[in-house]
């Protein structure tokens, strides 16, 4: 709007001024003589600007005719497209300023402008690996998605032009949340590129959310030949997505492939937790129990953990607590000064009801780093050793309202998983949870820590009359019945 007004008034002054000016050439009373060839010509100041508007556009047809006889002698000499060519060169000056003009508008913010001047563009030009490009973002930008989605498909049809065109086909597919449609766009994108950085990691993302492990772990293999992604984060990605692949195929009850999916997933990553627990499952269901347990004392070895401690049991469900205390020796052997490993001990020494023994194993892990499981394996201790009720239940309410430890968190958005993934639910980045302790905010409720000397100040209920010495405990109190399952969990 302000443009239109500032054209108008500027044509307006320009009108004026020439006006002025022929009022004042009119009004001065000196003339102009030219001598030509013995002739005298005599005129006026009116005169001469007329005769030099008259010769510059004389001047200018001139150019126009020497230039059409030079196209008309080079059609002449054989250059069959000499006169077409003549004949276009406005046409495509025109064409060329319409399409920079449209690229800057389109640059600025101005979609509804651009979109025309791309318009203009193409039909003066006729070339659509330029123009059409242009035509479809523009659209794209005005909101018009029917036209930005015709304009992508013209660019399929030339082979220059195809691979622009399935990659603004497959936004838009994602734009509208067809992932379905885009993973298949991103499987051509990939094909007619498929060292292109963004349409690889694109493809890698489309096949992880759909469980396309075997894809993605061929994406994976193309990153890493184009150099796009170093040798030593390869290896740790593409056991993750064995890994993925591994427990896929345990879902299909296909363990052969699932178990050597599973174990050459922990041979690219030992430090993979979930892959070093699978690989022992795996080789526990071939019979191979002592590869099982190799390879749960690497990983422990590394970094001590529950769910290897969990598979490490599994080797021998039907141990003895006291059998399962000397064998566990191979994994508590190791890393000594991990609170994991004093808490492993700890358990299997109250499962094995040696009460004074766990608690020199647990040591100072319930005071220096109170959590849930630690003040837990305290309260069975206390209450195996025979302490005061009261004394138990103080520490039952300190575990209920303690920090629960370290658990499986998102290093980009900080979110809580009860399970491993390679994928986070919350903010769908790949390869994030890594096991360490969660955010205070994440921890347990503050109505619980509220209520801790409340619990702990309660007063003893009354004592009930003792039983004759054959009474069974069917008796017991609820509270004593929760502790007795606290004792016995790490059986």
């Amino acid at each position: 709007m302000l443009w239109s007004l500032t054209k108008i008034v500027l044509f307006v002054v320009i009108i004026a001024a020439l006006a002025l000016g022929a009022g004042m050439l009119t009004e001065t009373g000196g003339a102009m003589r030219i001598l030509v060839a013995g002739w005298e010509f005599t005129i006026g100041p009116m005169q001469a600007v007329v005769l030099g508007v008259v010769l510059f556009v004389a001047v200018w047809l001139l150019l126009k005719v020497l230039g059409l006889l030079g196209a008309t002698v080079r059609f002449l000499n054989g250059d069959e497209t000499a006169i077409s060519r003549y004949f276009d060169r406005n046409r495509e000056r025109k064409g060329y300023r319409a399409l920079s003009e449209g690229m800057m508008a389109l640059a600025s913010g101005e979609a509804r402008l651009a979109l025309t001047r791309a318009q203009t563009a193409e039909r003066l030009l006729g070339k659509p690996e330029l123009t059409t490009l242009l035509v479809a973002q523009a659209a794209e930008a005005a909101g018009d998605r029917k036209r930005a989605t015709d304009a992508y498909k013209l660019l399929l049809s030339d082979e220059k032009t195809r691979f622009v065109g399935v990659r603004g086909l497959l936004q838009q597919k994602l734009a509208e949340g067809d992932r379905e449609t885009a993973l298949k766009l991103a499987e051509k994108a990939f094909q007619l590129r498929p060292k292109h950085a963004e349409t690889q990691d694109l493809l890698l993302k489309l096949q992880s959310d759909a469980g396309d492990w075997s894809g993605a772990r061929a994406t994976l293999g193309a990153k890493l030949k184009t150099g796009s992604l170093p040798k030593d984060v390869y290896r740790r990605r593409d056991a993750v997505l064995a890994l993925q692949q591994a427990q896929t195929v345990f879902d299909d009850n296909a363990s052969i492939e699932a178990r050597e999916a599973a174990i050459e997933a922990n041979r690219m990553s030992p430090d993979l937790i979930p892959a070093a627990a699978m690989a022992a499952r795996g080789y526990v269901a071939k019979g191979d129990k002592k590869h099982a347990t190799r390879v749960l004392k690497k990983a422990w070895d590394v970094m001590p953990h529950p769910d290897l401690a969990a598979a490490f049991a599994e080797i021998e469900p039907e141990e003895t607590p006291a059998e399962r205390l000397k064998r566990f020796k191979t994994l508590t052997s190791l890393r000594t000064d991990s609170e994991e490993t004093k808490m492993l001990q700890a358990e299997l020494l109250v499962a094995a009801e040696e009460f004074p023994a766990a608690r020199r194993a647990l040591g100072d892990v319930a005071t220096q780093h109170p959590t849930q499981r630690s003040l837990a394996i305290l309260a069975a201790i206390a209450r195996g050793e025979g302490a005061d009720d009261t004394v138990v239940r103080g520490l039952v309410a300190q575990a209920i309202a303690a920090p629960r430890g370290p658990q499986w968190c998102c290093d980009k958005c900080q979110a809580i998983h009860a399970a491993w993934h390679p994928i986070c639910d919350n903010c769908g980045s790949f390869d994030t949870l890594t096991w360490r302790e969660p955010p205070v905010s994440s921890d347990a409720p503050p109505g619980l820590a509220e209520l801790l000397p409340l619990m702990e100040a309660r007063p003893e209920p009354p004592q009930p009359e003792p039983e004759p010495e054959d009474a069974t405990d069917a008796d017991a109190t609820g509270e004593q019945l929760r502790l007795d399952d606290i004792a016995r969990r790490a059986n």
